[in-house]
């Protein structure tokens, strides 16, 4: 079953396909999420109303994977590199849970600015 949400960041909006995890079903019971989002790098991470457990932890993620960090109950989205990475890989504060992927150019992120007001919400088809 495919999942989609909506993040709409500052002037920035774009869908996202949640995966199967639990974590993303948890996310998915949760939306629609309003916060202000705060920048870390090339990453827009935002506290949200969810409790998850490390599930398939990574050190790296891709470009375009949206994610929860569980020591700061976060939700991340990844469009480069963050101040932890080495050379071009995208390195979180430390290990996420990725819950899905962006489905447009990640790289359009970069215009939000720390502070700006992020909306998850889901896309009904």
């Amino acid at each position: 079953m495919s999942r989609k949400i909506k993040i709409t960041a500052g002037d920035v909006s774009m869908e996202a396909e949640l995966n199967d995890s639990k974590t993303a079903d948890l996310i998915w019971e949760m939306l629609p999420i309003k916060e202000n989002g705060s920048t870390w790098g090339d990453e827009i991470y935002f506290s949200i109303p969810v409790q998850a457990k490390s599930e398939n932890p990574q050190e790296v993620v891709e470009l375009g994977d949206i994610a929860y960090w569980p020591p700061g109950t976060a939700f991340c989205i990844f469009f480069g590199p963050t101040p932890a990475s080495r050379g071009n890989e995208i390195r979180p504060a430390s290990v996420v849970n990725v819950v899905g992927k962006l489905l447009g150019n990640p790289k359009d992120f970069k215009k939000v600015r720390s502070g700006a007001e992020v909306v998850l919400e889901r896309v009904e088809e």
